[in-house]
């Protein structure tokens, strides 16, 4: 029996409502009792006015002085009341925002573990580690790149110029589209081009008759 009882004790959650979750919500409870105080308080003291004016109607006016002292009192106790209730919402404003900071000092607790761990994982000496061997590889890099500048010749350069501007002016090409590639074609003739190779060679012939009479009249 007593394992049963270990073990179910063992699996109860843990409730989430903390000390200060309570210690509020009895400051809320005792605020609105006090606000429902308040509010009997301001009807009796509207009762008792009305029930003054009516004695002193009816002549009793040592009736309605008592009334109005009774009056006077409860009024007193009802700005007691103010000062009551603001001191219960000013206590439960401060304990909230003391869990709230609480809250925020326990995520840089959490925070400042964690660079603590990073920390731990990159020191100093590798850090300035890795920046000489990053410094390092540039310089190499560099060494090569001199080395294979002072390899290539004057003409090799303008090799290399030139064979980079074929292939800027293919990339070019392909990504022209084909209408433009249409409207650079030359024209299709209308014309039949075997009438117009007939017509091509009658002209010259027309032109050789001319030069032969030209030269036979001079000739005589």
């Amino acid at each position: 029996m007593g394992n049963i009882f270990g073990k179910s004790s063992a699996k109860a959650k843990v409730s989430r409502v903390t000390e200060q979750d309570k210690a509020v919500l009895q400051l809320k409870q005792q605020r609105d009792k006090l606000k429902q105080y308040q509010k009997r308080i301001e009807l009796q003291l509207e009762k008792d006015r009305e029930l003054a004016k009516k004695c002193l109607a009816t002549g009793r006016k040592e009736r309605a002085k008592t009334l109005l002292r009774k009056k006077k009192y409860q009024e007193k106790l009802l700005s007691n009341t103010d000062a009551q209730l603001e001191t219960i919402e000013k206590l439960a404003s401060d304990i909230e925002f003391a869990q709230v900071e609480t809250q925020v000092i326990s995520g840089l607790k959490v925070g400042n573990e964690a660079l603590k761990k990073v920390h731990e994982m990159l020191s100093i000496d590798e850090v300035e580690q890795i920046l000489d061997e990053t410094r390092e590889s540039i310089e190499k890099q560099q060494e090569i790149d001199a080395l294979l500048n002072g390899v290539l010749t004057e003409e090799d350069e303008d090799d290399v110029l030139a064979e980079l501007d074929a292939l800027v002016a293919a990339e070019e090409g392909e990504k022209t589209p084909a209408a433009d590639i249409g409207e650079r074609l030359p024209d299709v003739p209308k014309d039949d081009p075997a009438e117009a190779a007939d017509a091509e060679r009658k002209r010259k012939e027309k032109g050789t008759e001319r030069s032969t009479k030209k030269v036979a009249l001079e000739a005589s």
